[in-house]
C-alpha cells in the first residue's frame, strides 16, 4: 500500500468512526464525559481529576498561571484549582491529556520528535487563542483555548498510526492536507465529543478563512495558528512562509492599541499557559 492509499484508508476508517485508541485514552474519554455532565458536583470533579495524575498536575499548574492567578495567590490542591479554573477549562485540560495520550504509544524517535513538536505547536496556539479571545475578538476564552488544544488532534492520531505504514509521512504537507487532514481530523474530533462551534472553528482553520481583526472563534484560532512561534511538523512548508515570518508581520489596531502591544503586555500569560500545558 503506497502512502496516499494508506492516508485514504486511515481517513476512511476515521470517517466511519473506526478509530484505534490506546486503552488509557478510552478511560480518559469516560472521565472527560463525566466532567462535562452538568450534574457533576465540584467535589466529584476534584476526586475524578485526582485519579489522573497528569490532569491533576495540569489543573493546578493552570490555576497558578498568570492567566488565572491575577493576584499571586497560588493554590496547592486540586479542589481549589478546579474551583478557580472552572469546568470548561477543566474539560479543555482533559482534552489535552487525551491528545498527549494519543502520542504515548509512539516509540520511533523520528515520529516521537514530530509528536513533541506538534504538541508544542498546539500549546502555543491554545495559549495565544485564549489571550486573543479575551483581549481582541471577545469570544469565550476557555472555548478558544480548548479549540487550540484540539485543533491538531487528527495529526496526533495520524502519527500514532504512522509506524504501521512505512513512508506514510514522506509526501509532505500537500498530501496530508488533500487526503487526510479534514477527514481524519473530523473523525477524531467527533470521537472526542467536540462541540459544534469548536468543530466549525477548526474547519475554518482548515479552509483558511478568517477576518482581521478577528471576529469569530475561527478567526481567533487561525490568527493564533499564524502567530505561533512553532509550526506544525505536518505542515513543514509553513516554516518561514506562513509561520514565524508572516506571524511577525501581522498587526492591526484594536481599540486604542494594536495587536503587537496586546501580545507584548500578555507575554507572561502566554508563557505561563504554554508552560502549564507542556
Amino acid at each position: 500500500m503506497d502512502r496516499i492509499d494508506a492516508l485514504k484508508s486511515i481517513a476512511a476508517q476515521a470517517g466511519r468512526g473506526d478509530l484505534h485508541f490506546p486503552t488509557h485514552v478510552d478511560a480518559t474519554l469516560k472521565l472527560q464525559r463525566t466532567l462535562t455532565d452538568p450534574e457533576c458536583h465540584i467535589d466529584e470533579a476534584a476526586r475524578l481529576v485526582q485519579t489522573e495524575p497528569l490532569l491533576a498536575a495540569r489543573t493546578v499548574a493552570i490555576a497558578n498561571s498568570a492567566a488565572y492567578n491575577r493576584f499571586g495567590n497560588d493554590v496547592t490542591n486540586v479542589k481549589a484549582a478546579v474551583q478557580r479554573v472552572g469546568f470548561r477549562t477543566l474539560g479543555a485540560l482533559a482534552a489535552a491529556v487525551i491528545v498527549r495520550q494519543l502520542a504515548s504509544e509512539i516509540h520511533d524517535p523520528e515520529l516521537r520528535a514530530k509528536a513533541d513538536q506538534l504538541w508544542l505547536h498546539s500549546t502555543h496556539v491554545a495559549a495565544l487563542s485564549q489571550v486573543i479571545a479575551r483581549r481582541v475578538s471577545f469570544v469565550d476564552p476557555e472555548t478558544a483555548m480548548f479549540a487550540g488544544i484540539v485543533h491538531e488532534v487528527g495529526g496526533f492520531y495520524l502519527l500514532s498510526r504512522a509506524a504501521e505504514f512505512p513512508g506514510l509521512l514522506d509526501g509532505g504537507a500537500d498530501e496530508w492536507i488533500e487526503h487526510g487532514e479534514t477527514a481524519i481530523g473530523r473523525g477524531v474530533l467527533l470521537k472526542l465529543g467536540v462541540p459544534a462551534p469548536v468543530m466549525g472553528a477548526i474547519e475554518a482553520l482548515w479552509n483558511g478563512m478568517r477576518a482581521l481583526p478577528p471576529e469569530t472563534l475561527g478567526d481567533t484560532l487561525l490568527l493564533a495558528n499564524d502567530l505561533s512561534p512553532v509550526a506544525s511538523p505536518l505542515l513543514e512548508r509553513d516554516i518561514g512562509v506562513s509561520g514565524i515570518q508572516v506571524g511577525a508581520t501581522i498587526d492591526f489596531a484594536v481599540g486604542e492599541g494594536t495587536l503587537k502591544t496586546i501580545l507584548q503586555e500578555s507575554e507572561d500569560e502566554v508563557h505561563s499557559l504554554t508552560a502549564a500545558l507542556a
